[in-house]
């Protein structure tokens, strides 16, 4: 088939079909490829829900692009009819006394709390007694626990925010090619062709959203900084709803030292009775085509028994639904949005790292920018390649 575009953008995920939807905004002639029907489970961008917080504890780099994804998903909103976003609050909870990190970063709730106050975000900080007494479905605290509370946070929801990105961006006059599998980038003077198993297309530029695939199709360095790991959702049921009153926040609990002593969850979707929780692992890598989908009842005994047992009301061991996704993560767990650094007509969006898809409708908004404009209404030099100082042999073509 093969077709020409000003713009190619490939994977259609979160961010693909964020970066799709703002380029036809823009009125550019683009063209999304992907390897299957998005919205669809093969990536980092299913399971029914997302958690989303302004006051972003990684890093106050990323809140700018948090806060351009409420607008955003608010407005498509207004356009679709869809509910794409639930403000039903965040708690951020830790012990009172001992070391804590989460995705990297230590004293994540001291580092929340110190977003919130510089971008004047709403919150409030809590102790472990007021936490117990405001929600009651968590269960076992001492007292002594620090949490930070931010009621404008809540979930996402993926497949919808997908759905209603790439339903606007055809209605707007984007192409989307689906099940087409991208074999190889070549840039060349004039532009970027791209070989597929649906021919060949050509674009002035391409952004390469592709989530755990990126790697492979970009070639050095980025096969390098990426590592892709398994990650497993787990929905038990639930012996009643009761404790989950309807303020009943998302949640992100450390409750040990280390980036795998916590776990986060969800309420209760409406009508629905089963908890969605996990935890996140970091010490066995796969890749996209080789990872395991099927989940042992096993991992999902073993999440209850280490991390969901004796913390959270009416949760019982018997298992719903479980589900394995997938993380693409860097060697300092922060993103990548950069161009090539060896094909400046290549725009990489890479490597969320498992605290992506609530910036992702805002990095949308700022690549069409980048590439369509030339410009930036936000600072993108901290999700630079550069910073990760590696040496690169120069070339001209990834696979």
């Amino acid at each position: 088939m093969g077709e020409n575009a000003d713009f190619l953008v490939i994977g259609l995920g979160a961010m693909g079909s964020a970066t799709l939807y703002q380029l036809a905004r823009r009125g550019a002639k683009v063209i999304g490829l992907d390897r299957f029907t998005p919205p669809h489970t093969m990536g980092s961008s299913h399971g029914e829900t997302r958690i989303t917080r302004q006051a972003v504890g990684e890093g106050r780099d990323y809140v700018p692009l948090v806060i351009d994804s409420h607008r955003i998903w608010r407005e498509l909103e207004a356009e679709t009819g869809e509910q794409l976003l639930n403000a039903c609050g965040v708690l951020v909870m830790a012990p009172g006394v001992g070391e804590t990190s989460h995705h990297g970063k230590p004293d994540f709730v001291a580092r929340s709390t110190d977003a919130a106050r510089a971008f004047g975000i709403t919150h409030e900080v809590l102790n472990g007694k007021e936490v117990a007494h405001r929600f009651p479905q968590f269960l076992g605290l001492e007292g002594n626990e620090k949490a930070y509370h931010e009621p404008g946070g809540g979930y996402v929801l993926p497949e919808r925010c997908i759905h209603a990105q790439l339903t606007r961006a055809k209605q707007l006059g984007a192409v989307i090619r689906a099940n087409v599998e991208v074999l190889s980038i070549t840039q060349t003077g004039a532009g970027v062709r791209v070989e597929t198993t649906a021919g060949t297309y050509k674009a002035g530029q391409v952004v390469v959203s592709a989530g755990a695939w990126n790697a492979h199709l970009l070639g050095a360095p980025f096969d390098r900084l990426l590592t892709v790991n398994r990650q497993v959702l787990h929905w038990f049921e639930l012996e009643g709803t009761s404790a989950y009153r309807a303020n009943a926040p998302v949640f992100i609990w450390m409750h040990g030292a280390t980036d795998v002593d916590y776990l986060y969850g969800f309420p209760p979707l409406p009508g629905d009775r089963r908890l969605k929780v996990a935890t996140e692992q970091y010490e066995t890598s796969t890749t996209a085509d080789t990872i395991d989908r099927v989940v042992d009842p096993a991992e999902s005994a073993k999440m209850y028994r280490d991390h969901v047992q004796g913390r959270m009301a009416g949760v019982t061991p018997r298992v719903v639904q479980a589900a394995a996704c997938l993380y693409t993560v860097t060697p300092d767990r922060g993103f990548i949005i950069d161009r090539h650094p060896e094909q400046d007509r290549v725009f990489v969006i890479s490597a969320c790292s498992g605290h992506g898809f609530k910036h992702s409708a805002g990095i949308g908004n700022v690549v069409a920018e980048k590439v369509a404009e030339g410009r930036s209404s936000i600072d993108l030099s901290p999700f630079s390649v550069s910073r990760f100082g590696l040496n690169m042999a120069r070339t001209s073509q990834t696979h």
